[in-house]
């Protein structure tokens, strides 16, 4: 295990266990930074820390401090600009809500590992002695390659529910089993997911989609029982078939879960998401005549995604990418015989990139074809920036100055102007002016 010393979160991290120690406390990085070191995973995660002294300490010794979770002994402390929590080591006592302790007891490092929900998240390190502390088996487990509930299973989830989802992002995420007894309780309360707020399940469900395996983490899901009761219109892709001479990877659900799994490191949650829900409007629009055929699914699709992260109360910005993502996602089989105009205004959408990504996906889950990515690719390699959104020869002014009255006209006009221009059939000021003289008369 080698410490990522070098970094500017590590240092500042180390400067509070440092003024910690100096004050005569423990101080120790605690749960997923420990697991990632140990694992020489990626140090881009958080560093939590961990301490024997109390908030009121802790708010004391530090100038700078957020008492975001004091009830529960918890402070953040802003050390070289960047925020570190720092947690009281605790026990809890009681289940409150499903989410919180009825109440809480201040304690040592050892009774604050066994509060914790998984072994892998259950170490401490101590970066001035390079010393991993492990009380519950999380480096055998991380070994074993094991997500393991520390302690009885059914009570730790029972303190969380939400912590059934994550033990099913780090099993898909680090390709880890999940324990016997660990698997069995979540199958057995995964009904009480729905006690957890919208919010949280969101945020679970958009790091699975986000991170590695995303679509092992939804065949966990899917056996768990959990995925029927967050995201049904999922479960509800099983069994609708589509045409095997374009789909021979199988049903709706199949090729949903081929499609996750050609994600690349780290997409966008507006790609993820798109990728996930890009044919839940095919149950709702199957059709069987000369071959099973989905008309119209985009447009349904993109009705039921609004719908669907609405429920997740997902921001405005993901639901109007997510849509048009969707929306858009059959017109790719129209892009070699667009016009010139309207494969301008197709390749100058906001999302074209990520759309693209989908229809790659989408095709490489299926058929295989890329062939109408090949051709957008070199279609704006071949068009300039420019040439995509050019500044319109003539506004409304323009066409004021020329002796038209402001109306619904002006937006008729320009709109064909555009378009001419668009379609390189006019390429100067002095042109458009001369097709509106034509076409519409002088006023002067």
């Amino acid at each position: 295990m080698k410490p990522p010393t070098k970094t500017r979160k590590y240092k500042a991290a180390f400067s509070i266990i440092s003024r910690l120690a100096k004050a005569g406390y423990e101080a120790l990085f605690a749960g997923g930074v420990v697991r990632d070191m140990v694992m020489e995973e990626s140090d881009d995660g958080d560093i939590d820390i961990a301490t024997n002294a109390r908030p009121e300490t802790v708010s004391r010794l530090f100038s700078h401090t957020i008492p975001v979770g004091a009830q529960f002994g918890v402070i953040i402390v802003i050390a070289d600009g960047l925020p570190f929590e720092v947690a009281t080591f605790r026990s809890d006592t009681g289940i409150h809500d499903g989410r919180h302790p009825a109440d809480i007891v201040y304690t040592d490092a050892r009774n604050d590992a066994l509060r914790r929900d998984f072994t892998i998240n259950g170490l401490f390190f101590n970066p001035q002695t390079g010393e991993v502390i492990d009380y519950v088996g999380g480096k055998a487990d991380i070994g074993l390659k094991v997500v393991r509930a520390i302690g009885d299973p059914s009570l730790r989830f029972r303190e969380d529910y939400l912590r059934m989802l994550r033990a099913i992002r780090f099993a898909a995420r680090f390709d880890f089993t999940i324990e016997t007894a660990t698997w069995s309780a979540i199958r057995l309360l995964a009904d009480n997911i729905t006690t957890i707020s919208v919010e949280r399940i969101f945020t679970e469900l958009d790091k699975m989609l986000c991170l590695t395996h995303p679509d092992r983490a939804f065949d966990l899901l899917d056996h768990s029982g959990l995925l029927a009761i967050v995201l049904p219109e999922i479960t509800g892709l099983k069994g609708v078939q589509q045409p095997p001479q374009f789909h021979p990877e199988g049903d709706v659900f199949e090729h949903t879960k081929k499609a996750l799994s050609l994600l690349g490191v780290h997409p966008s949650s507006t790609l993820a998401w798109s990728v996930l829900l890009h044919d839940i409007g095919k149950p709702q629009t199957m059709t069987v005549a000369d071959r099973i055929r989905f008309n119209n699914h985009d447009k349904v699709g993109m009705q039921k995604a609004h719908t669907l992260l609405k429920r997740f109360h997902a921001s405005n910005a993901l639901i109007e990418g997510v849509t048009a993502c969707i929306a858009n996602h059959m017109n790719f089989m129209q892009v070699r015989r667009m016009r010139l105009g309207t494969l301008k205004k197709f390749l100058s959408r906001p999302t074209i990139e990520t759309e693209m990504e989908l229809h790659r996906i989408d095709c490489l889950a299926s058929h295989g074809d890329c062939g109408n990515v090949d051709f957008l690719k070199e279609e704006l390699r071949r068009f300039q920036s420019k040439t995509l959104q050019p500044v319109p020869f003539l506004r409304g002014r323009d066409l004021v100055e020329l002796g038209f009255t402001p109306g619904p006209l002006f937006g008729e006009i320009l709109s064909q102007l555009y378009d001419m221009q668009l379609e390189e059939e006019i390429s100067t000021r002095e042109e458009a002016i001369r097709v509106v003289q034509e076409h519409y008369g002088s006023r002067k």
